[in-house]
């Protein structure tokens, strides 16, 4: 596994409001690379139990988490709205502006931009995981690292060299094609099936299992109706 060496303290050079200019990064070995889809539109499947504002509030929480789930490499936010923009580079994070180009796009173009740049390994991690830990220690130098949700289904996180011409797919049965995919590139293969970070956030049934109902916020309606 890659042993992590740099600080957090790297800059970028270069870098326009949202991402407009090329970018120059110190040399590191690895980033942490976040999709984060318009805070309005995030958890749509929720809206049944939880007010607009709630959903709004939670899609930033769990994006939160992540972002410090990264510590200590940098963090790039793939994303196409402004207010999730700013809210990247408040977080300290670095914006790769994608507008409307759809997911599998948006982290290919990321990955992509991070080995232009001269990071050799990309973690891509979904903004929807309240429990992730620790990034860093996914990277297998060289090769791929796969991290299945709890019914194998979606890729929660993959980490990447840049310059293997991996190619995301997600949707249904991604974790299956990415799999395929990686064996198909001819390089080091490793699946985790960690507990945490197989948990996203994204139904009333996610919001009940229990590691993340307890870990859930004290503001979250659902949240206040489970501890009465």
């Amino acid at each position: 596994m890659l042993r992590v060496s740099h600080q957090l303290s790297l800059r970028s050079r270069g870098i326009g409001r949202f991402g407009g200019a090329p970018l120059t990064w110190a040399a590191v070995d690895a980033a942490v690379l976040i999709p984060v889809k318009d805070f309005r539109q995030a958890k749509a499947r929720l809206a049944g139990i939880l007010s607009a504002e709630d959903r709004i509030r939670l899609a930033r929480w769990t994006a939160e988490i992540v972002v410090a789930a990264a510590a200590p490499l940098p963090v790039f936010v793939a994303c196409d709205d402004r207010i999730v923009a700013q809210w990247a580079e408040a977080a300290g994070a670095t914006v790769l502006w994608r507008p409307s180009v759809g997911l599998n796009a948006a982290v290919l173009h990321g990955i992509k931009a991070l080995g232009e740049a001269g990071i050799q390994h990309a973690i891509v991690a979904h903004s929807d995981l309240p429990l992730a830990n620790t990034l860093a220690t996914l990277v297998l130098t060289g090769g791929i690292v796969l991290v299945p949700d709890g019914r194998s289904d979606g890729t929660n996180v993959l980490a990447v060299p840049t310059q293997a011409g991996f190619e995301p797919s997600y949707g249904s049965l991604s974790f299956h094609r990415h799999l395929d995919h990686a064996l198909g590139l001819g390089l080091p293969v490793r699946v985790l099936r960690d507990p945490q970070l197989a948990l996203d956030l994204d139904t009333p049934a996610d919001l009940a299992h229990p590691l993340i109902a307890k870990a859930l916020p004290t503001w979250l309606r659902t949240n206040r109706a489970n501890q009465r």
